[in-house]
């Protein structure tokens, strides 16, 4: 824990005094030397490189275990190896910074640059910083809320405009025709023995 709080102090050290550092003519390229401070200044105060600032650190701390565990009698070597290393390495910080401002000059021109680092520094643009995250999260949990219920009253209204549809189509179907071409029943032919519905006498003759 004692490493890992080092050299992340020492690396967040380095990275603040890399934002202000002028850049070599190789570096930089076609971006002018104005420019690519005006990035550095916009990175701080974005705090855009903050989220690797763990990165050595948890290497060092990886490895010092994976070699403690081959090397147990080398305990206090290794440890002591790695703290040296990683101290010395923090330096390298500084590479990330540049690679950082450079991308932002790419993209932004260095008045917007300037706007941004100046919005940044401000007590607003702090307040947005450290807030942000917060509102995020509510934001997310609002529109999952949202999202379930447009889905759910989407789901609903189309299932009743389906629903009176199938209703109504099935109320303005056709009465289906007889099967077979089957005569209506009124014309069937009386039972045997029954008079015909006219009065006349039945088929075979007799007569009451």
């Amino acid at each position: 824990m004692m490493l890992h709080n080092r050299v992340r102090r020492l690396s967040v050290l380095v990275a603040a005094s890399a934002v202000f550092a002028f850049s070599s003519p190789v570096f930089a390229q076609d971006v002018t030397e104005s420019h690519l401070k005006a990035a550095r200044a916009a990175v701080a105060a974005i705090h855009a490189t903050d989220p690797f600032d763990n990165i050595l650190p948890q290497a060092a701390a990886a490895l010092e275990s994976q070699l403690i565990q081959k090397n147990p009698d080398m305990q206090e070597l290794i440890g002591k190896t790695i703290n040296e290393k990683a101290l010395a390495l923090a330096s390298r910080r500084a590479d990330l910074e540049k690679e950082a401002a450079l991308a932002y000059a790419k993209v932004f021109s260095e008045k917007e640059l300037t706007d941004i680092a100046a919005f940044y520094s401000s007590e607003s643009g702090k307040k947005l910083l450290d807030s942000g995250p917060t509102v995020t999260r509510d934001l997310v949990k609002a529109a999952d809320i949202w999202q379930n219920g447009v889905a759910r009253d989407l789901a609903q209204q189309v299932g009743e405009t389906l629903a009176a549809a199938a209703k109504a189509k099935a109320v303005a179907a056709p009465t289906p025709a007889p099967a077979d071409g089957a005569a209506p029943a009124d014309n069937a032919a009386p039972a045997d023995g029954a008079a015909p519905a006219d009065g006349s006498a039945p088929a075979d003759g007799t007569q009451n």
